[in-house]
């Protein structure tokens, strides 16, 4: 499996964001992973212009609570865009499964 040079992303053909407002919902569970995600998504958007006044955060207990904390965020703040942040970790049960099953279905809606 390929772990190198995976990514297009040309920092040069961000447009500018200064204008805008960007909404982020991080789960906690597995916060180790999910704040330094959230930390990097932060950095990012202020390298890219966007103000620190305009990045609005919420935080939900886990991965499967982002579907209902980006339905509030957006429908409080109306914001040009949301980013969610989780980690589901898989392991010998099917939890793994329905979880991003679900995510993946509220998120699509």
């Amino acid at each position: 499996m390929a772990t190198a040079n995976l990514s297009t992303y040309n920092p040069a053909g961000v447009p500018d964001a200064s204008d805008m407002r960007i909404a982020i919902v991080v789960a906690d569970w597995n916060s180790e992973i999910t704040h330094s995600l959230l930390d990097g998504a932060r950095n990012t958007l202020k390298k890219h212009g966007v103000r620190e006044e305009n990045i609005i955060e919420k935080h939900v207990p886990g991965t499967f609570e982002l579907t209902f904390g980006a339905r509030m965020i957006a429908q409080k703040y109306n914001p040009d865009s949301v980013i969610c942040i989780g980690c589901v970790i898989q392991g010998e049960t099917p939890h793994f499964t329905y979880i991003c099953q679900g995510v993946t279905q509220g998120l699509t809606r």
